[in-house]
């Protein structure tokens, strides 16, 4: 009814509307929300292409500022007239802004008359989504002044929202920086409070605490998903999986909080009428699931959307009669699911599309599962001490009846005993397993799990000491950067089971070549590094780039494939081309890129190039282009 209400105030608009005037870009405009100057065209039967749109340009209809469309089943196209005054260093850059789409596509002009089509959303993986890593739908526009007309089709039947925004490069990644960092912050601070109830959890074996892990876990994994976190770092190989969409993760986070309410207020024994709710709504959770498992995204989306109030009521009325009984933990779990349930309400109503996307709403949801979080915690932890309270009286009455039941007591004091020693010996397996899983922590978070090598983040902590370390000695320090050519079609065209046996054999010959106080990482791909410190670091720098461009050369065998494969190499030396790892990683990075487009399958130093094809004398070169 409201997209209906929606789509006939677009009618009552003249049908002579003028197109919006295109959309001036300045050096004012970096940041700018788009949608004012944005016109809507819905697709009813999903079948129109985009010659049919183009020859509809006079059904589209100004968005006057809106931003979403609210749960439709139908795909809803987009306009957009722009007029670049400027071009910013790096270009300008398209952000959508949506929480989480399905399909996404982005035409765009291609330079000959037509037109060339783009795909992003959760049917896309991450990196075919997006012209730069970055957790949101981002695409370059084309360069050059003048106009610029380019079509979006948005549809996901859960909830479509199309927030566009226009980046210059610097800008966007001034704002990657600070919301990474502050999002950052708030995943620690769950992540944290998880792993603490956790431990709580393995102690004392409370049902409460063991649904509250759950709805933290899914908290945080819908957190991420809600961000675009989650695409980005936990699956960006791939599509989103259907159990950690938009419909499958809050279905599963409403269940397990469903199950902590009923479990922390004891509603089955104290509120009748609420526990009754509360388990209807786990059974709406259950089917919401389920259609998402069938791809029945729109009736998921209403699932979600009818039960939340319901939920919400019930959990409230509960917990206002548990807090009126004298129940604390009650009380706690008011003010913290209060702010968790105002998030969720607002998040039900921008899919709904009764309140615009903005970055407010998109943040609020995880914040507010931060601030629940420590609630929770203290909430659990009052239900703690009303246990050991009970505990307490339990063992004044014994204390009481010492005087008749002296020998039970006795047997008592020794089962406890034996009760004490057992939990003890609990609590020092599970302090033991915790030690070794922090371990196992440390030591992925500072290798790549599929060769072994140290991974970018230890290289750039390695980096910062050894640079340390060459400023007091007077030494020098030669960072390599390593890209292996012609990677991908290997991968394309034999499997990863072969691209994965080829990393790992490079990862191998690369720690063959170096000497053992030398650094070898792997970034990520087909990119690999190398820190070589020392008095004499170029030389030996120079001494493996050439024993690597040869020991790489040989061929490689897998089952009856012989393969062969080449690296390029960009060489940076410290103090020479930088003082700062940031900088020399750049100087490495721009050499690289030289020997890349002088032919590959050699090295570089920065500010010059080294082609170890021929006969490996140096010659100067022009700076490298750095890649975005």
């Amino acid at each position: 009814m409201r997209d209906l209400l929606f789509v006939i105030l677009l009618c009552l608009f003249p049908l002579s509307t003028p197109s919006a005037a295109p959309l001036p870009l300045d050096g004012t405009s970096s940041g700018r929300g788009l949608n004012d100057s944005l016109e809507l065209l819905e697709d009813p039967q999903g079948r129109l292409d985009l010659e049919q749109v183009r020859e509809r340009d006079a059904a589209f209809r100004p968005a006057a500022g809106r931003t979403s469309v609210g749960q439709n089943p139908n795909p809803w196209w987009l306009r957009l007239d722009l007029e670049r005054h400027t071009m910013p260093p790096g270009g300008w850059w398209l952000e959508v802004d949506a929480v989480n789409l399905l399909d996404l596509r982005l035409y765009l002009p291609d330079g000959q008359g037509g037109y060339r089509e783009l795909r992003s959303g959760e049917s896309q993986p991450f990196a075919a989504g997006r012209d730069l890593p970055y957790r949101r739908p981002l695409f370059h526009l084309p360069d050059g002044e003048g106009p610029l007309r380019l079509y979006l089709r948005s549809y996901d039947p859960a909830g479509n929202s199309f927030p566009l925004r226009i980046w210059s490069l610097n800008d966007l990644q001034e704002h990657r920086s600070q919301t990474n960092l502050f999002l950052g912050v708030v995943y620690g601070l769950i992540a944290a409070l998880l792993l603490y109830n956790l431990f709580i959890l393995f102690s004392l074996r409370d049902r409460a605490y063991l649904w509250y892990v759950l709805a933290t876990g899914c908290a945080l994994l819908f957190s991420m998903g809600m961000t675009g976190h989650g695409f980005e770092y936990l699956w960006p190989g791939a599509a989103v999986p259907w159990w950690l969409n938009r419909i499958s993760l809050p279905a599963l986070w409403g269940l397990c909080v469903t199950r902590f309410t009923q479990n922390l207020l004891q509603t089955r024994l104290n509120v009748r009428w609420a526990h009754a709710m509360l388990s209807l709504n786990c059974a709406l959770y259950g089917f919401a699931f389920l259609f998402s498992f069938l791809q029945w995204r729109y009736a998921g989306g209403w699932i979600l959307a009818i039960t939340t109030p319901i939920g919400i009521s019930a959990a409230l009325g509960a917990a206002i009669t548990r807090w009126r009984q004298g129940s604390f933990p009650a009380m706690l779990y008011l003010f913290g699911f209060g702010l968790v349930l105002s998030s969720v309400s607002v998040s039900v109503m921008r899919a709904l599309g009764l309140v615009q996307p903005s970055p407010t709403t998109a943040y609020l949801f995880p914040v507010s599962v931060a601030l629940e979080s420590i609630l929770f915690s203290f909430a659990l932890t009052s239900r703690i001490q009303e246990l050991k309270r009970e505990h307490s009286l339990a063992l004044e009455q014994a204390d009481r009846e010492k005087s008749a039941r002296m020998t039970l007591l006795q047997n008592a004091q020794i089962d406890l005993a034996q009760a004490v020693a057992a939990r003890t010996a609990e609590l020092t397996q599970a302090n033991r397993l915790l030690r070794e899983r922090e371990a196992q922590l440390r030591h992925a978070a500072h290798n790549d799990p599929l060769t072994g090598l140290p991974n970018r983040r230890y290289l750039v902590e390695h980096a910062e000491q050894a640079l340390n370390h060459a400023q007091r000695n007077g030494e020098t320090l030669a960072l390599m950067l390593i890209d292996l050519d012609h990677f991908k079609p290997i991968n394309d065209t034999h499997g990863h089971d072969v691209g994965d046996f080829m990393l790992q054999n490079v990862g191998h010959r690369l720690r063959q070549c170096v000497r053992a106080n030398d650094c070898v990482a792997r970034l990520g791909g087909d990119e690999f590094a190398a820190l070589i410190a020392g008095p004499d670091a170029e030389g030996h720098a120079r001494e493996i780039a050439a024993r690597l461009l040869s020991e790489l050369a040989d061929p490689v065998s897998f089952d009856s494939l012989e393969l062969r494969i080449t690296p390029s190499i960009g060489v940076a030396i410290y103090p020479h081309h930088a003082q700062q790892f940031s900088k020399l990683y750049k100087a490495a990075d721009q050499a690289l890129y030289q020997v890349k487009g002088s032919g590959r399958a050699s090295y570089a130093l920065a500010g010059a190039i080294a082609d170890k094809r021929g006969d490996g004398s140096l010659e100067n070169s022009g700076s490298a282009s750095q890649p975005v």
